[in-house]
């Protein structure tokens, strides 16, 4: 493989009903090949939070971990948010059982010589901040605290300089192309505060349709599921993403059902540049 950080980026593997067990079982042949050094997991590991979910979920990420260290943050579907609807306190119960397998930080921040890596908490369930206008999205989107993204920029402002600053959440930053839909209540907000976290890449998942952009001097990757859960017609899929000091390069895998394989598409490269840009806005429409 070609020189450089490495990451596997996966998203929504949805362990229970609907899991694709061609599609694990492809991953876990493909990704020692790959050569990752962090495998990230963006987020619904599970379908219903339940515990023989977790359970298949934990061996997944156990089996990635022979690999690489593999970094996982919950999504919605991992909220066991009916424990303490919209009380803003006493809240970690909602994590409880994500807690049990993965551990007690929601977040973790991993430090390598060549890149530091740190999340944000998105998925909330039901909870004040994650209403909007739509009663049926009060569950499934998320929104992004204050608290959230000012512990993301002080990490990144710890960092030595020369560290590529990699941020993992689950909730789709940017409007998905297939779906228009943004995955964070008070989009253009947490689009902003991301942007001026000194981030340089950014790791999504949730609206089940892979999207890679450049939005000022950061590059924007979410990526698809690994489950039967696939929307518009489009393949369950992954990316790689590699980066040295000079460029950032995503690829794309997708899932071909006939031969059940993961193979190599689409491909990305953008030329490395950290802008911090206090007037970023109008990347979603009012």
């Amino acid at each position: 493989m070609e020189s450089g950080f490495s990451i596997i980026h996966l998203s929504d593997p949805h362990f229970g009903p609907d899991v694709d067990v061609a599609q694990v079982e492809a991953l876990e042949a493909l990704v020692p090949d790959l050569e990752p050094q962090l495998v990230v997991l963006a987020g619904d590991v599970t379908q219903r939070a339940i515990h023989g979910e977790f359970q298949r979920a934990q061996a997944f990420v156990r089996e990635m971990g022979r690999t690489a260290p593999v970094y996982v943050i919950p999504g919605d579907h991992d909220v066991q948010w009916w424990k303490r609807p919209l009380i803003p306190f006493g809240s970690s119960g909602k994590y409880e059982k994500f807690s049990t397998y993965f551990g007690p930080t929601l977040a973790p921040t991993i430090d390598t010589p060549d890149a530091i890596v740190t999340g944000v908490v998105t998925a909330h369930g039901l909870s004040w901040g994650s209403i909007g206008f739509s009663p049926r999205d009060w569950t499934v989107k998320g929104h992004l605290p204050r608290r959230e993204i000012d512990r993301a920029r002080e990490v990144f402002s710890r960092a030595d300089e020369s560290k590529t600053r990699v941020l993992v959440m689950h909730h789709n930053l940017l409007r998905g192309k297939s779906s228009g839909r943004a995955g964070l209540v008070r989009a253009n907000s947490a689009l902003k505060n991301v942007l001026n976290s000194g981030v340089d890449i950014v790791l999504c998942g949730h609206d089940h349709h892979d999207l890679v952009e450049m939005v000022h001097g950061v590059t924007v990757v979410s990526t698809g599921t690994i489950s039967s859960r696939t929307r518009f017609s489009r393949p369950s899929c992954f990316h790689r993403i590699t980066f040295d000091n000079r460029a950032v390069k995503v690829e794309l895998y997708r899932w071909e059902s006939v031969r059940r394989i993961f193979h190599r598409s689409d491909a990305y490269t953008f030329a490395r540049r950290r802008v911090i840009d206090e007037t970023a806005i109008g990347i979603f429409s009012s």
